[in-house]
């Protein structure tokens, strides 16, 4: 027995468990159980006892908790026994590749307190300092009869983490075209959405899907870093959200985009095109004779950004790098 499993019972106990059933349920004795759980509160477990009913959490736990997080989904989610939670790593998103490409099962996610190379779009770094941010990657290997629908699928993610964010925080998140999540004009959520093929056939293997959400981050931090004017936090704007909880939400909503994909696309787009930012606005784009500017016009099918060229041209942007002017 080790402390994890009794964190797994606590966690997933609907009121209270008691020591007898555990110590039965592990295969040990009641002394073994009280002693984990001593050491459960001594870590800031919030661990109510009964004298007849056993023991319950009063709350979530003081940090990331596979055990606390798995246990708050549904049974059936996707990823529901499959979250795996680390100190540190270098970048959620490559490891998980990394467990991917070793066999790791559809629904793997892969949480961190903190990431040392941080990644996003287009090569840059993520800023992600320990415990001021959600780091989480998902590993999909989601249906599709066309690989046209899977290169949708980031688009299709940034309305769910949108919609897992704001349901754990009440903040009103906005998109930024393509993957970017923005609350009150600044950005608040990035999205890397990574394809993998197999070598040799050269069909699709699988996706892993990675979001990191600026969580307490403070006005002063963001100035040290450079980016006082482009990024902000959920508590910088009278969101702040516990990060058990954020993680739930986001699962909850990425399980529901992996039983919608590819059918419920028509939806997906609605939603998407409803909090864009980038729609009306000037923008600076890359066309494929280099940088052009126009207004953005409307969000087609496959989510490429329609813009309305100032050189009288009308164009689809599906990727490169989009300025709102």
């Amino acid at each position: 027995m080790d402390r994890e499993q009794v964190a797994v019972l606590l966690a997933g106990a609907k009121g209270h468990i008691s020591g007898e059933e555990m110590s039965r349920t592990l295969g040990v004795t009641r002394a073994a159980v009280w002693k984990e759980i001593e050491a459960l509160r001594q870590a800031g477990w919030p661990i109510r006892s009964s004298t007849r009913k056993g023991y319950s959490l009063a709350g979530p736990p003081p940090a990331l908790s596979a055990a606390y997080i798995s246990a708050q989904l549904p049974p059936d989610s996707l990823f529901a026994g499959k979250v795996l939670v680390e100190s540190v790593v270098d970048s959620t998103n490559t490891r998980l590749k990394a467990r991917a490409a070793a066999g790791a099962p559809t629904g793997t996610v892969l949480i961190a307190q903190e990431q040392t190379g941080g990644r996003g779009t287009h090569g840059r770094s993520f800023q992600s300092p320990r415990g001021e941010g959600l780091y989480l990657s998902v590993l999909l290997r989601p249906r599709f009869t066309r690989l046209e629908d899977l290169l949708t699928l980031t688009g299709w993610v940034g309305v769910a983490a949108r919609d897992g964010v704001e349901r754990a925080s009440g903040a009103p998140v906005r998109i930024k075209w393509l993957n970017d999540l923005y609350l009150n004009g600044r950005k608040l959520c990035g999205i890397l959405t990574e394809l993998s093929f197999l070598g040799e056939s050269g069909e699709p293997d699988y996706v892993v899907a990675g979001i990191g959400v600026n969580m307490s981050q403070t006005a002063e931090t963001f100035q040290a870093q450079g980016l006082g004017d482009i990024a902000t936090s959920l508590a910088l704007e009278g969101f702040p959200v516990e990060q058990n909880r954020l993680a739930v939400c986001l699962l909850t909503a990425l399980d529901k985009l992996v039983r919608d994909f590819p059918e419920q696309r028509a939806g997906y787009l609605e939603d998407y095109r409803a909090h864009c930012i980038t729609l009306g606005r000037r923008v600076s784009f890359d066309a494929p004779d280099g940088p052009r500017t126009g207004t953005a016009r409307g969000v087609d099918g496959r989510f490429a950004l329609l813009v309305a060229g100032s050189d009288g041209i009308a164009y689809a942007v599906s990727s490169g790098t989009v300025t709102m002017l």
